[in-house]
């Protein structure tokens, strides 16, 4: 195992849900990361942020690690969940709720609800 798997095995075993992005949860630096920074922000999801603008190994690493070519990538509890588009079509259908649920991953369900109506 290269040593960004190892870094990345170990950050995704000590935090239950880990967002790989363009820059930081309080200042992502592209449009993707923004929206997925943004909705785990909204429903109060407590998330790891990695920016893998600050670590190129980490920002290649990534990428072959899950086999998505893609920044941002969502982990819960080890498991890649997906990208932007992913994230955002689980989101609107519940999907990401129960995700949650399932893993015991607190995150504020009226904020989910909210989420939904104003994209209904």
């Amino acid at each position: 195992m290269t040593d960004a798997a190892s870094r990345i095995t170990e950050t995704n075993k000590t935090n239950d849900v880990v967002l790989y992005m363009k820059g930081t949860k309080s200042m992502p630096q592209c449009g993707f990361s923004s929206r997925v920074a943004g909705v785990l922000n909204y429903m109060g999801v407590d998330f790891a942020d990695v920016n893998v603008l600050a670590d190129e190994e980490i920002r290649q690493g990534i990428k072959d690690f899950s086999d998505w070519p893609t920044i941002p990538q969502l982990y819960v509890k080890g498991e890649f969940v997906g990208g932007c588009d992913i994230i955002t079509e689980m989101t609107l259908s519940g999907e990401l709720d129960t995700l949650f649920d399932e893993n015991g991953v607190t995150y504020d369900k009226d904020a989910a609800d909210k989420i939904r109506e104003a994209n209904g």
